[in-house]
Parts: structure tokens; C-alpha cells; sequence
């Protein structure tokens, strides 16, 4: 019989659509179980501050459509230190919170990993971000509406770019990981895709653009934030001076990608996982990520669900399709 009776919930790092959804459904859960359920305000820095809230489920009630987090996050410097994790356990069990459910990235993962480890505290994520970069799960929460997002302002670029005869490179975030870019590109036509993973440099480009078609009115090329060229304006600079006749634009399309109302798939998802990470309590599991894979909720360690990247979501037949398409 477990012995959690008050859950803490915290949401760390970036943002993405569909935390309020996460947090509502471990919420909810959590008091379907007879828990009590504490809010931990601003990530991990709020473990340090004891900025803790009770919640119910009027704490909870209309957030499912929100976009951004009730809850607040923040980067927390002192919870990288031995120190302030110390603080942040002693809060923890000042508090009477047995247990705690972490929403968010690689980074936070990280954190709740070693954490866990450290003071053999039941910890589990759940994936809020919008890069799709963790393993042991199909989608994060918050990636199919941020590649919708992507979609709706090229779809909106490209009717002035046909307007104009223009080439407009679009940037879209993705640091270490180009699958917002692949998506979204394939989504929207795009002549080509700069991503990290393929090493697809502006020669490639250059080359994609002499062999494609002449009349077309109007030619996206989508740039992830942290392909090898170094973004869309370096992009920009090389292909004017291959192609001096072309009205090169570009637009960086930013941090709208992460706000907004969610998706139905990503308050689906973000809900089905807020359950299965307060059941994954109850049931002992710690130290782990609950995700869904071909339909089905499993659980990863945070070890093996960061930084690897699942093979399946880029392959060379994704790359394939791009050049197909582009033609």
C-alpha cells in the first residue's frame, strides 16, 4: 500500500501549450485518489523558496485551454547545487509532500533525476516541450501545437510571398533538435529544410534551388534555430549572393511557438499522462518519465528519456520525402 498522501506538482523550464492541462489532470487525479495535492510555484526555485499553494479542484477549474502554466517557471541556479537541493528535500518534507510530479524538458528531467537519486524521493515527469527531442515518448505536450503554430504563419508568409515573387527563409526554434522544422516544412511545402540532424548546408540549398522548378510564384525555406549554417539571417546573406535577382526575406518567427491555446491532441495527451504519472506513484514507480508510445502509456528513466533522441522521429525516409516534395 503506498504511502504518499500529498503530491507536489511543479512545471520547469520553457513553457509549452498544454501544462495547465498536465497540471489540472494531476490535479484531479490526485483528488480522485483521496490525495491532497500541493502547487509548487516557479519550478524548481519555488522547491528552494517553500512557495508552495494547496490546490483543489476549483484551483484547477478553465485552465485546460490556457496556454503558458498557472503554476509559473523559472531557471533555478541554486537548485544545481548540492546545497539547494538540500533545501529544496527539507521543504519538501517540512511540507509533509511525499512525492512529486515534474513537467517539463531535458533540463528539467535532468534536475528531477538527480534529485530522486539523491534523496530517494518519488519523482515523475511528464514531457512539457515543445522540441518532441525525448525519447520514450511519440510526442511531447505542447509540440503538435507548436508545429500548427508554425504551419498557420507560413500558411499566411507564403500568400505574400506569392503576391511579391519572394523567397522567404523562416526560422523556427530547435536548438538541438530540427522536428518542429521537419513537421512544420513537410506542412507546409517548403523547398527545403535546414536542420540540425541532416547537416543540410547552403550549398545543398543552392543546389535545390537551380534544380527546382522556375515558376514557382513563391519559395519557403525553413531554418531550425540551430542548424550548422547559424540561422535564418546567415542563411539569408549566403543565397543573396548566389542569387542577386532573388527578394530574399526573413521572418523569425520566435516565442509565438510556444503560446497559445493547445491543441486537442496536446490537452489529450497532457491529460492521459497527469493520470498515468499520479497512478505511477501510487504504484511505486520513480525516477522516470511517463510517456505514450503507439498508444500506449509507458515509462522511461529520466537517464534514457534525455538527450536521446528516438531514431524514428528523423530518418532518412523523413529526409527522403522533403526532397521528394520540394520538386
Amino acid at each position: 500500500m503506498s504511502t504518499i498522501k500529498n503530491i507536489g506538482v511543479l512545471t520547469s523550464g520553457g513553457d509549452s501549450p498544454g501544462m495547465n492541462a498536465a497540471i489540472r489532470a494531476v490535479v484531479r487525479a490526485s483528488l480522485y485518489h483521496n490525495l491532497k495535492v500541493t502547487g509548487v510555484l516557479r519550478g524548481y526555485e519555488g522547491l528552494i523558496h517553500a512557495d508552495f499553494m494547496p490546490m483543489d479542484g476549483k484551483s484547477v477549474a478553465n485552465i485546460i485551454q490556457r496556454g503558458g502554466t498557472i503554476l509559473k517557471t523559472a531557471r533555478s541556479d541554486a537548485f544545481r547545487t548540492k546545497e539547494g537541493r538540500e533545501l529544496a528535500h527539507k521543504n519538501l518534507v517540512d511540507s509533509d509532500i511525499d512525492a512529486l510530479v515534474v513537467i517539463g524538458g531535458d533540463g528539467t528531467f535532468t534536475g528531477a533525476d538527480l534529485f530522486s537519486r539523491e534523496f530517494n524521493f518519488p519523482v515523475i515527469g511528464l514531457p512539457g516541450t515543445i522540441d518532441n527531442d525525448l525519447e520514450g515518448t511519440d510526442f511531447t505536450i505542447g509540440y503538435d501545437t507548436a508545429i500548427n503554430t508554425v504551419v498557420n504563419a507560413v500558411d499566411k508568409i507564403r500568400d505574400t510571398a506569392e503576391s511579391h515573387d519572394r523567397l522567404f527563409i523562416v526560422e523556427v526554434m530547435g536548438r538541438d533538435s530540427g522536428l518542429i522544422a521537419l513537421r512544420s516544412g513537410i506542412g507546409v511545402g517548403a523547398e527545403a529544410i535546414m536542420i540540425p540532424e541532416a547537416k543540410i548546408g547552403v550549398e545543398d540549398v543552392v543546389v535545390r534551388l537551380e534544380n527546382g522548378r522556375k515558376d514557382k510564384a513563391s519559395k519557403i525555406i525553413i531554418v531550425a534555430e540551430g542548424d550548422e549554417a547559424g540561422g535564418a539571417y546567415n542563411v539569408g546573406e549566403a543565397l543573396k549572393d548566389r542569387f542577386p535577382s532573388y527578394d530574399i526575406r526573413i521572418s523569425v518567427l520566435g516565442h509565438i511557438q510556444r503560446g497559445g491555446k493547445p491543441s486537442c491532441m496536446d490537452r489529450v495527451l497532457a491529460s492521459r499522462l497527469g493520470v498515468a504519472a499520479v497512478e505511477g506513484l501510487l504504484a511505486g514507480k520513480t525516477d522516470v518519465m511517463a510517456g505514450q508510445v503507439n498508444r500506449e502509456i509507458v515509462f522511461t528513466p529520466f537517464s534514457h528519456a534525455i538527450k536521446h533522441i528516438d531514431a524514428e522521429k528523423i530518418t532518412p525516409a523523413w529526409l527522403r520525402l522533403v526532397e521528394i516534395l520540394s520538386l
